[in-house]
């Protein structure tokens, strides 16, 4: 497939070898990438967790613990560095990170020292990361829908629910300061199979609270992903919705292209219908991220890119 500028994924790229519910090899998701048309590809593996109350139910069922997760992340951290440079030439390919927000009380710290990892040489890790909120008040979000009833329930109901997720992006935000904040609207993935596909996410009270989180991306200067994962799950639409798009966009904030590619299927899978639905919404470029200087010690820029 022919390469473009904008053809950029900065959230994605996971892998069965280092994350429960991915498939294929690393290796397999990048010849995926090339095969895409991807100019560059950013692989943001999950953070593992660190405490055994956040082990997805696949992962005890699979006799994962958290040494293990912690030691796969490394073997990933490691595994990523012999690739980048095997695949220089074919595709440029970012070395990321997917941070989350538990254990509540911890997760800044936590985060910060995987981002800080550096390497042998003394060069950073990692080229830029991605923020993410999967969990609201340590209940996630994203996985069953009984997981996302209990968080409503905490919470006090739906419209408390998505005002409390949007307090939380912002708190990310400014916290973590990631180069990419993931999926603005996720707390969307789970509304209809929660039964409530007919509570709407515009009420006044919400949008002040996605308001005050595109805020606090803003300040940071931090890109949104604009995902396209809500596509394959059901949604008809991807992350975001065009009404955050749109306000998202006056206020100055770029976007960058998420397949959230977890396997090999998954690459490059909804980015050209992206790139119209960005169009659609008033939004002619996309904001790229680019390594400059050597492979292994270079600074991460922005780039803005027309499409």
């Amino acid at each position: 497939m022919e390469k473009s500028e904008w053809k950029v994924s900065l959230h994605g790229g996971h892998s069965g070898e280092f994350c429960d519910h991915a498939e294929a090899t690393l290796r397999e998701m990048l010849e995926a990438a090339v095969r895409a048309g991807y100019d560059t590809f950013g692989v943001s593996e999950h953070v593992p967790r660190h405490e055994a109350r956040f082990l997805y139910p696949e992962e005890v069922a699979m006799g994962w613990d958290i040494p293990k997760i912690h030691a796969d992340f490394a073997r990933y951290t490691a595994h990523l560095q012999e690739l980048v440079p095997e695949f220089e030439g074919r595709i440029s390919v970012l070395r990321g990170l997917e941070m989350e927000i538990v254990p509540s009380a911890k997760y800044v710290s936590l985060m910060q020292d995987f981002r800080n990892q550096k390497l042998a040489d003394g060069s950073p890790a990692f080229d830029y990361a991605v923020g993410s909120v999967h969990y609201v008040d340590e209940v996630q979000i994203d996985a069953a829908p009984a997981s996302y009833l209990l968080a409503v329930e905490a919470c006090g109901g739906i419209e408390a629910l998505a005002v409390r997720y949007y307090e939380l992006v912002a708190e990310m935000a400014l916290a973590l300061r990631p180069e990419v904040v993931g999926h603005l609207d996720l707390i969307k993935r789970n509304l209809t199979l929660a039964g409530f596909g007919d509570f709407s996410l515009q009420t006044p009270k919400i949008q002040a609270a996605a308001e005050s989180a595109m805020e606090a991306v803003r300040s940071v200067g931090a890109i949104l992903d604009l995902n396209t994962a809500g596509w394959r799950k059901g949604l008809g639409e991807p992350y975001p919705a065009p009404p955050l798009v749109q306000r998202a966009h006056a206020m100055g904030i770029g976007f960058c292209f998420g397949d959230d590619s977890h396997r090999p299927s998954d690459v490059g899978a909804g980015v050209p219908e992206a790139r119209e639905y960005l169009l659609r919404c008033g939004v002619p470029t996309v904001t790229v991220l680019n390594r400059e200087g050597a492979v292994m010690d270079a600074r991460t820029v922005q780039r803005v890119v027309v499409l």
